[in-house]
């Protein structure tokens, strides 16, 4: 999403990508580990494959003197409407995490993208999710990293880092979740008045792996999937966004609320957060910042 580059900074300068080697269009092998661990160097692997499918890769950045005790991971999520964007538009939030939280791995990750009618995301894109968190797990001890992760998701982003949270995160490897004008309720009136959004919504799911006489609205929204072991979410919506309504960020605060999870809920002046305003960017940061503190702190032994 543009956005994210005006949003994730007037902070950040180009201090971040030059201390690491890179590495294009590879799989992560034992030998190319461990050639890497005794120095316990800051190393990136570009294009990491994690399924058969092109479009199943990440980038993986491993921080400088990393130990599989101390090195938790962030988690980061382009939007695009879900049928389009790529882990390139989210550059500037990468530089964001190296440059205030040098001590943290990062994975920044692309799904595969919908196609309608041909290619549905729902439930599929979550499950790219989960297949990137279980080869990280598995490969946890090789890499140096600790298996718990933050989320970081942008638009479509943000909706699939909280679905994946609330619904699928059975091993509570997810900390927190950071929002940024993620849809959340598809039952809003905002898109169930729409009478296009059936027709949209019929095309992004698979219904076959869904239970007959599923309501598909609800069982891909993440408000309505809130439960008492969702993770600590923050929110950011713009108070005029076209696109994901602020109503869909009061229902959300409504849901954490209702189950007691810790939340912090912004609403910024302005859009979809390419219009808003620097003092709110630096606001997102700066809470974005102590979030990752809060909840995924690195404790050095």
């Amino acid at each position: 999403m543009k956005h994210l580059h005006v949003l994730l900074f007037s902070l950040c300068f180009s201090i971040f990508l030059t201390s690491c080697t890179s590495s294009d269009d590879q799989s992560i092998t034992d030998d190319m580990i461990q050639m890497d661990e005794p120095a316990l160097e800051a190393v990136t692997y570009t294009n990491v494959s994690y399924g058969d499918d092109p479009q199943q890769v990440y980038d993986l950045y491993l921080p400088e003197g990393r130990t599989a005790e101390t090195t938790k991971v962030i988690v980061i999520i382009h939007g695009g409407g879900w049928t389009s964007g790529d882990k390139s538009d989210m550059a500037s939030s990468v530089a964001f995490v190296q440059a205030f939280h040098p001590d943290h791995a990062i994975v920044n990750v692309n799904y595969v993208l919908a196609s309608i009618p041909d290619i549905p995301a729902f439930p599929n894109q979550y499950f790219d999710i989960r297949a990137v968190i279980n080869q990280l797990t598995a490969q946890s001890d090789d890499l140096q990293i600790l298996p718990e992760f933050g989320m970081i998701g942008a638009s479509a982003g943000a909706h699939l880092a909280m679905m994946y949270d609330y619904r699928y995160d059975v091993d509570d490897q997810i900390k927190f979740v950071i929002n940024i004008v993620g849809p959340s309720d598809f039952t809003d009136p905002f898109y169930a008045d729409d009478p296009n959004f059936d027709l949209a919504l019929d095309f992004f799911v698979d219904e076959s792996q869904y239970p007959s006489g599923t309501d598909y609205a609800a069982a891909n929204s993440p408000a309505l999937q809130v439960s008492s072991t969702s993770s600590p979410t923050l929110l950011f919506y713009g108070n005029e966004d076209p696109l994901v309504p602020l109503t869909n960020g009061t229902r959300l605060d409504s849901r954490l609320n209702m189950y007691n999870i810790p939340h912090l809920f912004t609403v910024y002046q302005g859009g979809h957060g390419d219009d808003w305003s620097e003092e709110s960017t630096v606001d997102l940061a700066l809470k974005s910042s102590q979030y990752i503190d809060t909840y995924l702190p690195i404790v050095i032994q």
